[in-house]
């Protein structure tokens, strides 16, 4: 039992507390001294050694909805500047993420084009602004109303960080005698305004229409379709007679194994799956921005024999003139799934044996990559992860690189997972991070995290996070000595003039096995067969974290891709999202590109 909030701070606390904020990620300092004070007694407070992580935590620790909400709580000046990376982030992947900060004292604050007063004193409000709904300084305590509308922005219609930096004396402020308001009295709502979006019913029977006349249609659901409304229509999803795909953000919303379930279309996505959506007549799009990455730089080129349906909260995204689009909905992307799967469809039988057909001819592991002796095959590393992992388990398959494309390839997920990435920063280090936040969220759930090397250094102080908290993760290194990604650009382009790529141009990595025994973190180095070994499968069902060292060869190909060419201006030009690398035998096209020609 806590006493009644005696100063802001704590009254914050218990504010935030009662919207269902339940964990802190902070890293102390002296401009947050009174809000951490008010969090220790009433929310279940993480530290960590780096800000971005507290960042990077708090987005994955909401994003996999787990049990209660989590925010991140940094001092001024470098905790500001440290946390805007997880900031920039969460805001390109539409996420909640609550960032509490410190300031000086309000009469300390700079004035008159004077750069700084308070000792590390930085204007944080100017700084989050780009990459946040809300970015505001309280120099005054401000009323319950005020402040839950600011926290609640950060959730309502197209989610996204919120920014609040409290100068130190409002934080430390005695409340009595203010009227400050109290929670019961303000509106928590966080649907989404109606008054700017179009209702389900209104047109969903228009859409339900469209689907119906179509005739092959292909369903597109993005993370913009909740984990809770695909697991109330779980049945309906895995019965509805119309081919579904998902982005990557949308990767857990339906089983891989479903009859209808035909994978993950995208530039660095599957064959079989680009494919089969350049071939439809009618895409329905819901709760996904339809980005480059999802259509391919080569916009034009897409879906060019379809109806295109976009539904999306966002009238920017609508609006922004990519793809070409028939219909645009700013709308509510669950409530019109859920009119459309209420409705019965005719299953079109060529359709789906065509949708087989391409699934089974292009193999998620394209025949010409090249693993050579000694090494691992990234794909058949995820193969193996497809078939250990548990419906129960959590897949962090980091941010970027091979280690992350490979598995969004690769993986065939299991209704129950929690599948995350974040690919629109598609920042480097983001993996441990994000498995602190999501394991954190999913008490004893066992958590996959995959890394790259290169990746894994720019974060790996965390694994004192994951020491003190004994959490279950089990951390795969895709060693490969270097940056894979920038060693296949500057091979592409430049005719392997490397330079700061991998160890042999100046990168230096640690002894893994010494870094993780350093922080009491049992650690294997894997070879091929390892989905078998006794030992791998023992530290895979402790309770505790262990870690596994994946030796990737520094030339591994991956394939297919979507290539590009540098023009003569000196500007790229890529090949559309169905025409992958390595190309198709000219013969092949008639039969795979069926109803539109390429």
């Amino acid at each position: 039992m806590t006493n009644g909030p005696t100063k802001y701070a704590e009254l914050v606390m218990e504010w935030l507390s009662q919207l269902g904020y339940t964990h802190c990620y902070f890293v102390a300092g002296g401009n947050i001294m009174h809000l951490l004070d008010g969090a220790r007694t009433r929310m279940t407070c993480i530290p960590v050694v780096h800000e971005v992580a507290a960042g990077i935590a708090v987005e994955y620790f909401n994003e996999s909805n787990g049990r209660g909400r989590a925010f991140a709580l940094v001092t001024a000046g470098p905790g500001v500047t440290n946390i805007l990376t997880a900031m920039g982030g969460a805001w390109l992947e539409s996420r909640e993420l609550l960032v509490l900060a410190g300031q000086v004292k309000s009469n300390d604050l700079m004035t008159d084009g004077v750069r700084q007063r308070g000792i590390q004193e930085v204007d944080g409000v100017a700084l989050a602004k780009p990459v946040a709904k809300v970015s505001t300084c309280i120099k005054d305590p401000i009323p319950a109303a005020q402040l839950v509308d600011a926290v609640l922005a950060g959730k309502r219609n197209r989610p996204g960080p919120v920014f609040l930096e409290f100068c130190l004396d409002a934080q430390g402020a005695p409340i009595g005698g203010l009227d400050l308001g109290d929670i019961t009295d303000v509106d928590t709502s966080v649907g989404p305004d109606v008054s700017m979006v179009r209702t389900a019913k209104s047109i969903a029977p228009e859409i339900v229409e469209r689907l119906k006349s179509a005739t092959r249609p292909v369903i597109l659901i993005g993370g913009g379709v909740s984990r809770s409304l695909a697991t109330t229509y779980r049945s309906e999803l895995g019965s509805i007679n119309i081919p579904l795909m998902t982005t990557w953000n949308g990767t857990d919303r339906i089983d891989s194994a479903a009859f209808n379930y035909f994978g993950r279309p995208n530039t660095w996505g599957q064959r079989h799956a680009n494919i089969i959506l350049s071939q439809a007549d009618f895409i329905l799009a819901l709760g996904t921005r339809l980005g480059l990455q999802q259509t391919g730089f080569n916009w034009q080129a897409f879906a060019k024999g379809a109806y295109v349906v976009h539904v999306d909260v966002d009238c920017a995204e609508l609006s922004k003139g990519h793809p070409r689009l028939d219909l645009a909905v700013q709308a509510d992307a669950n409530e019109i799934l859920s009119e459309v799967l209420k409705n019965d469809y005719v299953r079109n039988g060529n359709w789906f044996e065509y949708c087989n057909e391409m699934s089974e001819r292009f193999p998620l592991n394209d025949e010409q990559n090249e693993t050579r002796d000694g090494f691992v095959s990234p794909y058949d590393f995820y193969s193996d992860v497809s078939q250990l992992a548990s419906a129960d388990d959590i897949i962090i398959p980091c941010s970027s690189g091979g280690a992350n494309s490979v598995s969004m390839q690769v993986i065939k997920q299991k209704f129950g997972q929690v599948v995350i990435t974040d690919k629109g920063l598609a920042s480097m280090g983001y993996g441990l991070g994000g498995a602190i936040g999501a394991s954190m969220a999913h008490p004893g759930r066992r958590t996959w995290l995959v890394e790259g090397d290169g990746g894994f250094s720019q974060n790996l102080q965390e694994l004192a996070t994951v020491d003190v908290n004994r959490l279950p993760i089990k951390t795969f290194i895709f060693a490969n000595e270097g940056y894979g990604s920038i060693r296949m650009t500057q091979k592409n382009y430049f005719g392997g003039a490397y330079l700061g790529c991998d160890t042999q141009t100046g990168l230096g990595f640690p002894d893994w096995e010494q870094l993780f025994s350093a922080y009491n973190i049992p650690c294997k180095k894997i070879a091929s067969g390892w989905a078998s070994d006794p030992e791998v499968t023992s530290l895979l069902d402790s309770n505790g974290p262990a870690a596994f060292i994946v030796p990737v060869d520094p030339l591994q190909t991956y394939w297919p891709k979507i290539t590009s060419r540098i023009t003569e201006s000196g500007s790229m030009e890529s090949n559309p999202l169905h025409l992958m690398t390595p190309d198709l035998p000219p013969d092949d096209h008639s039969k795979v590109f069926r109803y539109v020609q390429p």
